[in-house]
C-alpha cells in the first residue's frame, strides 16, 4: 500500500472517528450544561486545561522518537524498532511519574486558579482535580505503544481505539449524570472506563506487534540516544512555548474573570475545536507519509507537494474561518442552548476565528517540519511565543476582559507565521520565503472578500435565528465560498495536482 493510499485510509478513519467523537461530545456537553450547570461545566474546563499544561512534562519525547522510528519502519529493522520501544517506554513510564509528582504539587493552589466557584468547597475541587490528574497520568502507560503503528502510517489503529473508547465513555457518563446528577459519580465513571481501555491497548498492541514482548532487547548506541536527546531538547522549547501559548487562555480566564465566563468560552472553543479536527485530520493523517517524502523524494518534489499541502490547508481552513465567523453565535445562542447568556461579544468571536485560520498555516509549517526532523532551528520561538501571550493577556485582561486573552493569542501566533515560514524554505527547499507571503496575502485577500460579501446575506436570511434558517445559511457559506475560491484558483499548479489526484483515485 502506498503513501497516497495509506494516508487515504487514515483520512477516511479520522473522519469517521472525528464525526462519532463529534456528536457524542455535543450530546454528552448538552446533558452535562443541563444537568449540572454552569459552574461545574467551567471547573471541567479548567481541569482539563490544567492537565494538559502538565503534560509539558513530555517534553517532545514522542515526537522525536516518532521521527526516529521512520528509518527502522521504512527498513523493516525489528531489532531497532525493538530497542526504540523500549526506550520509549522508558521515557514515559518516567513522564507519568513526573506529571503525578507535579500534579499533587499545584493541588493546594486550585483556589486561586478556580475564581468564583459557587458553592464548591476546597475539599470537593481538590478531589474532582486528583480524579483528572489519575486520567492523565494513567493515559502514558500505553502512550508510547501507538508510535509504531503511527510510524507505520496505521494512524486508524488508535483513532478507531479512541473513537470506541469516546463512545462508551460518554454513554456510561451520561448514563450516570441522568440517574445520579452528579459530578464525582461521573468522573469517576470517566475513569473506570479509561482503566479498561489501556488494559485493552496493552492486550491487542502485544498482540499485533508480539516481538515488543521480547525479553532481549539492544540497547540505543550513544550516538542513536544522543540524537533523541538533541531533537527533544529543542522541542523542550517548542513544548513550554505551545503551552504557555495554547493551553493557557481558559486558566487566565478562570483565574481572572471567574470560572462562569470559562465554561461561555469553552463552547466556543469546543466546537471550533472539533469542527476544525475535521481539517486537521487530512494534514495530521500525512505527516509520516511526508517524512518517507523528505527521506526518499528530491527537494523540488518535496516543495511541489508542501505547495500543494500549503493551498489546500489554506483552501479548508478559510472556509471553516468564515463559517465559524457568522455562524458560531447563531448556533450556540439561538439553536443549541437557546440563551443569549451563553454568547460572547462578536469581536472576541473575530479573534478565535483569526487565530483558527492563521493556526491552519501554523499546522502545515510544524508538521512539515517535523517530517523534517526540523526542530532546533526555531526552539527558541515557541519561548517567545509563550511570553508574549501571558504578557499580553494577563495585562489586557484586567482592562477590556475576555477580548484581551485572545487579542494576546492572535499577536502571539502570528509571530510563528511571519518566522517559520523563512526557516522552512531555506532548510528544507533553499529557497526565499517571499513566494510564501505573497499567496498568503492572495489566500487572505480572497477569504475576507467572501467575508464580508456573506455578511448581508446572513443578516438577510438569519434575522431570526431558526434550525431552518442556520441550515440555509450554512449551504449559503458553502456554496458561495467555494465557488468564489474555485474561480480565482483553478488555474494555479496547486489546484491541477489536487484535481488530477482526485481524478486518479475516481478510475
Amino acid at each position: 500500500m502506498g503513501r497516497i493510499q495509506k494516508a487515504g485510509k487514515n483520512i477516511i478513519f479520522g473522519y469517521i472517528s472525528t464525526l462519532v467523537i463529534l456528536l457524542v461530545n455535543f450530546i454528552q456537553r448538552t446533558v452535562f450544561i443541563y444537568v449540572l450547570g454552569r459552574t461545574f461545566s467551567g471547573v471541567n474546563e479548567t481541569y482539563t486545561n490544567v492537565l494538559s499544561v502538565l503534560s509539558l512534562a513530555e517534553l517532545g519525547i514522542g515526537t522525536a522518537l516518532n521521527y526516529s522510528l521512520y528509518k527502522p519502519v521504512a527498513e523493516c529493522d525489528i531489532e531497532k524498532i525493538k530497542s526504540y520501544m523500549r526506550f520509549y517506554k522508558k521515557a514515559y513510564l518516567t513522564i507519568a511519574g513526573v506529571i503525578a509528582v507535579l500534579g499533587i504539587a499545584i493541588s493546594p493552589f486550585l483556589k486561586y486558579i478556580l475564581k468564583n466557584p459557587g458553592d464548591l468547597t476546597v475539599g470537593e475541587l481538590t478531589l474532582y482535580y486528583y480524579l483528572f490528574l489519575f486520567n492523565t497520568v494513567i493515559s502514558y502507560f500505553v502512550a508510547y505503544k501507538y508510535s509504531l503503528s503511527n510510524a507505520e502510517q496505521k494512524n486508524y489503529i488508535q483513532t478507531n481505539i479512541v473513537t470506541l473508547t469516546k463512545i462508551a465513555t460518554a454513554a456510561v457518563q451520561i448514563t450516570v449524570l441522568l440517574l445520579f446528577r452528579n459530578f464525582l459519580f461521573y468522573l469517576l465513571a470517566q475513569s473506570a472506563v479509561e482503566l479498561l481501555q489501556k488494559i485493552f491497548v496493552t492486550v491487542y498492541m502485544n498482540r499485533l506487534y508480539p516481538y515488543l514482548r521480547d525479553k532481549d532487547v539492544k540497547k540505543l548506541t550513544a550516538q542513536e540516544t544522543q540524537v533523541v536527546a538533541t531533537k527533544t531538547k529543542a522541542l523542550v522549547c517548542h513544548k513550554v512555548g505551545d503551552v504557555a501559548r495554547l493551553q493557557t487562555d481558559i486558566l487566565v480566564i478562570s483565574s481572572f474573570v471567574n470560572v462562569d465566563t470559562s465554561a461561555i468560552v469553552g463552547n466556543y472553543v469546543y466546537i471550533i475545536t472539533y469542527v476544525g479536527n475535521f481539517v486537521n485530520i487530512i494534514f495530521e493523517s500525512v505527516i509520516s507519509g511526508f517524512g518517507n517524502v523528505v527521506a526518499t523524494e528530491s527537494k523540488e518534489r518535496q516543495y511541489l507537494l508542501f505547495r500543494v499541502y500549503r493551498f489546500f490547508a489554506c483552501w479548508l481552513f478559510g472556509f471553516g474561518a468564515v463559517g465559524f465567523f457568522h455562524l458560531l453565535t447563531p448556533f450556540i445562542g439561538g439553536v443549541w442552548l437557546r440563551d443569549d447568556g451563553w454568547t460572547l461579544p462578536q469581536v472576541t468571536v473575530a479573534l478565535l476565528v483569526m487565530d483558527f485560520y492563521l493556526k491552519g498555516g501554523r499546522t502545515v509549517l510544524a508538521n512539515f517540519k517535523i517530517a523534517s526532523g526540523l526542530f532546533e532551528q526555531d526552539r527558541f520561538l515557541p519561548l517567545i511565543q509563550g511570553i508574549v501571550n501571558l504578557v499580553v493577556s494577563i495585562a489586557l485582561v484586567i482592562k477590556i476582559g475576555v477580548t484581551g486573552v485572545y487579542v494576546g493569542t492572535l499577536v502571539s501566533g502570528i509571530l510563528a507565521n511571519l518566522i517559520r515560514p523563512g526557516i522552512i524554505y531555506h532548510a528544507c527547499f533553499e529557497k526565499r520565503a517571499g513566494v510564501y507571503f505573497r499567496d498568503s496575502l492572495k489566500y487572505i485577500g480572497v477569504i475576507l472578500a467572501v467575508g464580508v460579501a456573506v455578511t448581508p446575506i446572513r443578516l438577510a436570511v438569519m434575522e431570526e435565528v431558526t434550525i431552518f434558517t442556520f441550515a440555509l445559511m450554512v449551504v449559503l457559506i458553502t456554496l458561495v465560498y467555494n465557488l468564489v475560491f474555485l474561480a480565482v484558483f483553478h488555474r494555479t499548479e496547486e489546484f491541477s495536482y489536487l484535481w488530477n489526484v482526485v481524478s486518479a483515485r475516481k478510475k
